[in-house]
Formats: structure tokens, sequence, C-alpha cells
């Protein structure tokens, strides 16, 4: 049980933080930004280094990564017991690391341990053990990884596949999502109405992802995309919208009008040349998820729902640091990165 005081104490927290992020109006401090240096002043003032540019990038993204989970972990250190719905949450960027270091041990990429993001009292995996798989998720929920993808040696022979890499990461997503749906349904329905609708947003949209990328990148069959599909059985509508994507053809736009998603699709051309675009997909939904997010904060101010938006919109803050920190690295704007994320003001 969730005490008055410990609501309260979250939300304020979490007001203050939101106040000083890159959020909102306060995008708009992104645009005169020209390099990666002007960037990290901006983002990290006195902390920022005087590294080279080709340096300053990769390091960037991984403070980006830290300050988030540092504001995200200071607001569930608010409540005695935090609900598993907002440690899920922060967990995401286990279930991210996780993906990374089994695909280097795949492929024999040992020598150098990658740069994980510490979760402190909230990460469960054992990554100083890395590059030993079974030390790494010995008592995990993560367990069954070793059964399906390597040998009794612990080798990982199967993931050097790239279906079984691609299975991998669908299996992990399957996972992360079935754990976050059902925590939802643990909370009262005043504590999760926007959470619940975010989340069902958010799966459905993942799904149609994967549709487009599956198609897109690696030419699978309809049979062979439906068993990578994050399908909850307890809600089998959240798969609806990417099992309609399959019947649509990937180079004629006029025939994805019908879609429901197809808001959320590269524009069709004037010349009449069109491809379906997996990754402007991916931006559009996230800017709508963004927005979902960013109405709900205040709406319900002692809710869990509060905080699980807050969560959200520091996620977002990340992405859209570290995709202008990528574009800026290309000789970019960061007027021109915004522009291409198609990021409303």
């Amino acid at each position: 049980m969730i005490g008055a005081g410990e609501r309260a104490y979250a939300y304020a927290k979490a007001c203050g933080i939101i106040g000083k992020s890159y959020l909102g109006r306060r995008i708009a401090a992104l645009h005169p930004v020209s390099r990666l240096s002007e960037l990290d002043r901006l983002v990290f003032g006195m902390e920022a280094k005087e590294l080279p540019e080709r340096e300053l990038l990769p390091d960037l993204e991984r403070r980006f990564s830290r300050r988030s989970v540092s504001a995200i972990t200071a607001i569930l250190n608010s409540y005695k017991n935090p609900p598993e719905l907002l440690i899920l949450l922060i967990q995401v960027y286990e279930y991210a690391d996780l993906k990374t270091a089994l695909t280097l041990i795949a492929e024999g990429e040992i020598t150098a341990k990658p740069a994980f993001t510490p979760l402190g009292r909230f990460g469960t995996v054992h990554f100083e053990a890395w590059p030993d798989p079974k030390a790494m998720l010995a008592g995990t929920d993560f367990e069954f990884l070793l059964k399906r993808y390597f040998n009794k040696a612990g080798s990982a022979e199967k993931l050097s596949d790239e279906n079984e890499g691609i299975s991998l990461e669908a299996a992990l997503d399957r996972h992360y999502y079935s754990r976050l749906w059902a925590s939802l349904k643990k909370l009262k329905k005043k504590d999760r109405r926007a959470a619940e609708k975010i989340t069902a947003e958010e799966i459905s949209l993942r799904n149609c992802a994967w549709v487009l990328r599956l198609r897109t990148y690696y030419g699978m069959k309809d049979y062979e995309v439906k068993q990578h599909l994050i399908d909850i059985k307890e809600t089998p509508g959240l798969c609806a919208d990417a099992l309609a994507a399959l019947e649509f053809s990937l180079d004629n736009h006029s025939e994805w009008e019908k879609w429901k998603r197809f808001r959320f699709l590269n524009p069709g051309s004037f010349s009449g040349s069109w491809q379906a675009d997996p990754r402007y997909f991916q931006n559009a939904a996230s800017e709508y998820l963004y927005r979902l997010a960013l109405h709900n904060f205040r709406l319900q101010p002692s809710s869990i729902d509060t905080i699980f938006c807050f969560i959200k919109l520091k996620q977002f803050e990340e992405d859209l640091l570290t995709s202008n920190a990528e574009g800026l690295s290309m000789g970019m704007s960061g007027r021109e990165v915004l522009t291409m994320l198609e990021t409303a003001l």
C-alpha cells in the first residue's frame, strides 16, 4: 500500500525534474546547437568533457542513459516499496543491455567489456560476469534464454544465425511486455488508466514497426513475421493493426490509406515512387506516445499513472538527445535533426 505522503513527494519531485528537462517548449533549446561539444555543455554544464568529437558521441550516449536512470531512480526511491510496474520501466535498460551482451557473445566480440547501464538495486542480470552467459543469467528471470539459445558449454552458436538473433530480440520483447502488462493489472484502475492506454498503444505500434522492419529489411514471409509479434493472450487485439499491415504492398502508398495506423507512415511522393520506411514510422510513433505521456502527466497527481508518464517522458528525452547527438556527428544542425524526427514543438 502506497501512502498519500509518498505519492505527493514523488509527484513534486517528478515535476521539478520535468521542469528542467528538454521536453515541451524547452526542446527549442536544442535548435541552435551545431556541435557535439555544444550539446555536452548545454546538457551537462560544468560536467561537460573535453573530448575529441569522435570519442564524444559514444561517451555522450552513455551519459544520457545514466542521466535518465539517475532521475528515474530518484523518483522510485521516493517509495518504500515501488510498484512493480515502475521497476519494470527502469529495467528496460537491462533488457537492452542484455540484447547487446548476448549478441556480442554470439559474435565472439568479447575482448572489450561493453558499457552496461548500472541500475543499482533495480538490476537483476549479473553483468559483472560477462562474457559468461550462465553466470550472468543464473537465478534471474532470464534463465529461459540459456536453454533456448545456448548449449551446455555456454556457447551461443545458434545466435550466430541472423534469424536466431531476431528471434532473441523478439523473445525479450514479448517477455518484457508480458510482464509489464501483468504488472499493470495488479494496480487499481484509478492508478493505471493512462498507463494501460499508453502501454496498449505502445505494444500495438511496436508490433506494427516489427512488421515493417521484418518485411523491409529481412524480406520475411507473413508466417515468419507473425512468430515475432508481441501477443498478450488476455488482450489479443494488440496484434490486430500489425496483422492488417501484412495485407499491403510495401511500395504502394494508396493501399495503406485504409490502415488504422496510416498517419504514422512516411508521406507519398509526387514522383509516384514510394516505399514504407520503418524508421519514419518508429519516429512518428515515438512522438505520438510522447504526446500521450505529456498530456497525462499532470492529470492525476496522486496516481501511479503520473510517475509512469514521468518515466516515459525522461526516456523520450534521452532518445531525443541521443538522436540529436547522432545527427550532429553527421554534420546536421539541431534544428535539422528535430525536423527529421518530426518533433512538433
